[in-house]
């Protein structure tokens, strides 16, 4: 019986590139979730004076799909500007790659989802948001389904760690109150997702994460 997927799939499956993590990123983002089957975590070095994309790596849990997809979306989008990177699709990593299996298609559209996230973080840490939308309750706790629980796989919202959250717009402070001890041995790693999640809107000064037993 054939494979599903075409040879250019599987060559960026079994030898991906741009595999790995860089080490202070200057934008990074996780999107997905293992316990849903796939995820991919996007990191980037920006040159600041032509905005361009110097370096892109990609970590992936998932099928042959979502490695290849993470793969050839590496591809596509060194060398770009963040401009010429955003406006790349699902269906251009999808071509590249000569299709995918129509069950498959979500594998593209989660790489792109990742490279976009990433990009997005990386404006907000510099301050290159055009259109500033004041934070609200809601968008921090958008933010906060994109923080897995990692006994679970499963987001933070989904699997009711998060008991409060208070966002005051006067004075920047986004606290958000976890039913978790602080001993336990994931907090800190949690902690820093938070953090890192919540920390770039362009209003909020403090990120206060506590827990409780």
């Amino acid at each position: 019986m054939p494979l599903p997927y075409s040879e250019i799939v599987m060559e960026h499956f079994k030898r991906p590139h741009n595999v790995g993590r860089i080490e202070e990123p200057d934008g990074k983002a996780t999107e997905g979730s293992p316990a849903c089957g796939d995820m991919v975590s996007v990191y980037l070095k920006i040159d600041e004076a032509t905005q361009r994309i110097d370096d892109i790596k990609f970590e992936s849990y998932g099928c042959a799909s979502n490695i290849a997809t993470g793969s050839i979306i590496t591809e596509l989008a060194k060398g770009k500007t963040l401009e010429e990177a955003k406006t790349l699709t699902w269906r251009d990593a999808s071509d590249a790659l000569g299709g995918l299996p129509a069950i498959k298609a979500h594998c593209s559209v989660l790489a792109i989802d990742g490279l976009r996230s990433a990009i997005e973080n990386y404006e907000e840490r510099h301050g290159l948001i055009k259109e500033r939308i004041p934070t609200t309750e809601e968008i921090i706790r958008k933010r906060l389904k994109r923080v897995m629980n990692p006994v679970v796989g499963l987001d933070i919202v989904r699997t009711n760690l998060v008991q409060e959250v208070d966002w005051n717009p006067e004075s920047g402070v986004a606290r958000i109150v976890m039913d978790l001890p602080a001993g336990h041995q994931f907090a800190n790693n949690i902690k820093d997702e938070i953090v890192d999640k919540i920390e770039p809107l362009w209003d909020v000064n403090q990120v206060i994460v506590e827990f409780v037993e």
